[in-house]
C-alpha cells in the first residue's frame, strides 16, 4: 500500500496556480520574474508547478515583484506557504490513505465551505460509521477487512470540521434521492439510521441539505457528481472529482467556474431544503415499519 508524500502536493498546487496568475496579470516571464528576486536557475518555474517550495519570507517580496500588496492576499498566500509541509492528522493513516486522498482531506480541512452534488453516495461528512463502512467495503473491495476498518475511522475523523469552534465548514450537499432507497441486506438498519442522521446534520446552522427528486427536470448533474471546495480571502475553490482509482482536481479558475454554475442550476432542480427534510423524514418512519 502507498504511503502518503510527506507533502500535500495540492496546497502546493494552489499555491503555484496562484503565483503564476499574478506573475501572467504583472505581464512578466519566469526568467524576468526570478531575476528580479536574485534566483538561479528555474526555481520559480519548479514553485509554479509544484515541484519545488518557497518559504513563507520569500511571498512578499516575491508578490512586490508582480505589484501586489493586498495584506489580504499576502497572508492568505504566506499561510499556504507555511501550511504546504504541514503534516495533518491523517498522516496516522499513511498506510490506508492514497496519496490522492491524502490531498482530498487536506483541501476539506482548508476549507471554509464544501458544496457538494452527490448522485450515487452520501457525502462522507454526513456518513453513520456504519453506512461508511457498507459504501468502503463496496468501492474498496480489493482492500482487507482491517484496512476498511481503517478508512472508516479516518471518513469519522473528517466530520470534526463540521463543529470547529473557531470556523466551522459551511456545508451545502445536494443528494439524489435514489441514494437513500439502497439498502443494506447484512445490516438492514444501516440506512434508516443513516437518514436520521441526516435529519439530525441538517439542524447545524452551517448545513445546507436538499434532495434531487426521482422526478427532477434535466439538470448538470447528468454528468456526474463532483465536490467544489471554497477558501477564505483570494484563494480560488478547488474542485473534485472521484472514482475507483482515486480522485482528480479541478483547479483552474474558469474551469472551476464551470462547476460553480453547475451546482446552481442542480440546486434550483433540488427540492427546498423544508421539502427535503420532509421527504427524509417520511422514508425514515416508513422505514421503521
Amino acid at each position: 500500500m502507498p504511503n502518503v508524500r510527506p507533502v500535500p502536493t495540492v496546497r502546493r498546487r494552489r499555491l503555484g496556480e496562484a503565483l503564476r496568475r499574478y506573475r501572467n496579470e504583472a505581464g512578466m516571464n519566469l526568467d524576468v520574474a526570478a531575476q528580479a528576486m536574485g534566483w538561479i536557475g528555474p526555481k520559480l518555474s519548479r514553485i509554479e508547478t509544484a515541484n519545488g517550495h518557497i518559504r513563507p519570507n520569500e511571498i512578499t517580496p516575491l508578490l512586490k515583484v508582480y505589484g501586489v500588496e493586498d495584506s489580504e492576499v499576502v497572508t492568505a498566500l504566506e499561510g499556504l506557504a507555511k501550511d504546504a509541509r504541514k503534516q495533518g492528522w491523517w498522516q496516522t493513516y499513511s498506510g490506508v490513505v492514497a496519496p490522492t486522498y491524502a490531498d482530498y482531506i487536506s483541501l476539506e480541512s482548508d476549507a471554509d465551505s464544501i458544496r457538494a452534488y452527490a448522485p450515487l453516495v452520501i457525502p462522507g461528512l454526513l456518513q453513520t460509521a456504519a453506512y461508511a463502512r457498507e459504501t468502503i467495503a463496496a468501492n474498496a473491495f480489493t482492500r482487507s477487512s482491517q484496512e476498511v476498518a481503517a478508512l472508516a475511522e479516518v471518513r469519522q475523523a473528517r466530520q470534526a470540521v463540521l463543529t470547529r469552534p473557531d470556523r466551522p465548514l459551511k456545508m451545502w450537499a445536494v443528494i439524489h434521492e435514489a441514494v437513500l432507497h439502497q439498502r443494506f441486506a447484512a445490516r438492514p438498519a444501516t440506512m434508516r439510521e443513516q437518514l436520521r442522521r441526516l435529519l439530525d446534520v441538517a439542524e447545524m446552522p452551517d448545513v445546507t441539505l436538499q434532495l434531487m427528486p426521482l422526478a427532477s427536470t434535466p439538470h448538470p448533474g447528468g454528468a456526474g457528481g463532483f465536490t467544489l471546495a471554497g477558501f477564505p480571502g483570494p484563494m480560488p475553490d478547488v474542485v473534485t472529482l472521484e472514482n475507483l482509482s482515486g480522485a482528480t482536481y479541478v483547479e483552474g479558475v474558469d474551469e472551476v467556474r464551470v462547476y460553480a454554475d453547475a451546482f446552481e442550476r442542480i440546486v434550483a432542480a433540488a427540492l427546498s431544503m423544508d421539502d427535503t427534510l420532509a421527504r427524509i423524514a417520511e422514508m425514515e418512519e416508513r422505514s421503521r415499519e
